[in-house]
């Protein structure tokens, strides 16, 4: 099938062509960047150096395809909608302009207001683990954010299996890398700045906190939810250590088994807990390049506290590889086409 990759040039959509460049049944035809058109595209990827010929085109020179991944930036995406959506039957957008229901909460979270609300109710929420029937029957897929992917994954099996005292917060630290936030250089992403960071980014008021609590109360009952993310010293990944309160005092094994049912049959979440070892804990440099949601979690004896932590690659499963993986459930691939990747280790 035949794939357009709009906004192409930022490193989210550099790993939709890299991933897309090993898939088996998508071809991409164009790439478009209006700031790069003319300039091959491997001479801002290199990553796909002898991989792709293309050279990126502005949007008017776009042609209709099988499928479009939009991968233009926040507040850019909802303005050309209409374009987008002409382009394609399918329309894969990793931007945040249709990851919320309610039009309402753009203003709050993002600061505009939503230039075409009623499209929002057309745009299945792109996150397989949670939304996987969903998707195969939509023509339009809005893919997560990466700090909330991360966060909703490590909450999801104990929201949906009703063990989550709601009366109590749930609080989720994020520590990220630098490609968080996005290739457009910024004085607080300026390497004398940024190198050794390990400074607070956002410790209240984070965006995505609206994307969590519509994903988790959409599977069942959780109270006040409070979100900071922290920037440290790492290129990729995102490493969410969640507290919650539980609503019966479960024992370990209960845990165990909790987490068990729900990655079962997920091909992309693992749970790594051992108790002997370096990498005992999940570790986002072990998922870097991969698909790979890495789930592990610290019962606390003292109280019903539980620490949920998840381990993702932000341009990957929080950004290109969830985009694909719902591409591939919604054109019928298999759902792990283009993405059999393992970690590398060391790193």
């Amino acid at each position: 099938m035949r794939a357009v990759v709009q906004g192409g040039s930022g490193y989210a959509g550099g790993e939709l062509l890299r991933l897309l460049a090993g898939h088996p049944g998508i071809e991409v035809t164009q790439v478009s960047s209006e700031r790069l058109r003319g300039k091959p595209v491997a001479a801002v990827h290199p990553q796909l150096r002898d991989r792709s010929d293309l050279r990126f085109c502005g949007r008017e020179d776009l042609e209709p395809a099988d499928v479009v991944f939009s991968a233009l930036r926040h507040g850019e995406s909802a303005p050309r909608i209409a374009e987008t959506l002409a382009l394609a039957p399918l329309v894969v957008d990793l931007s945040a302009d249709f990851r919320l229901h309610d039009a309402t909460d753009y203003p709050r979270w993002y600061g505009w207001e939503h230039p075409c609300p009623e499209l929002l109710p057309g745009f299945t929420s792109g996150l397989a683990e949670l939304h996987r029937e969903q998707i195969a029957s939509s023509d339009r897929l809005a893919i997560g954010g990466c700090v909330a992917t991360a966060g909703v994954l490590a909450l999801a099996p104990f929201v949906r299996a009703g063990l989550v005292d709601p009366d109590m917060p749930i609080v989720v630290d994020a520590l990220i890398g630098s490609s968080a936030a996005g290739s457009e250089p910024t004085p607080t992403s300026h390497h004398p700045h940024r190198s050794g960071a390990m400074h607070s980014f956002a410790p209240t008021g984070h965006r995505h906190t609206a994307e969590v609590l519509q994903e988790l109360r959409a599977l069942g009952t959780v109270g006040e939810v409070a979100l900071s993310v922290t920037s440290v010293e790492a290129v990729r990944g995102i490493l969410v250590t969640a507290h919650l309160w539980l609503s019966e005092p479960l024992e370990e094994r209960e845990i165990w088994r909790v987490l068990r049912t729900a990655t079962a049959t997920e091909p992309f979440l693992r749970v790594v807990k051992q108790a002997h070892g370096l990498h005992r804990h999940p570790d986002p440099r072990l998922v870097t390049g991969t698909n790979f949601c890495d789930l592990g979690f610290s019962r606390d004896p003292h109280s019903r506290r539980l620490v949920v932590t998840a381990a993702i690659d932000n341009l990957v499963k929080g950004a290109a590889g969830q985009a694909i993986q719902a591409a591939n459930i919604r054109l019928g691939f298999a759902e792990t086409a283009g993405l059999e990747l393992g970690g590398i280790y060391p790193l």
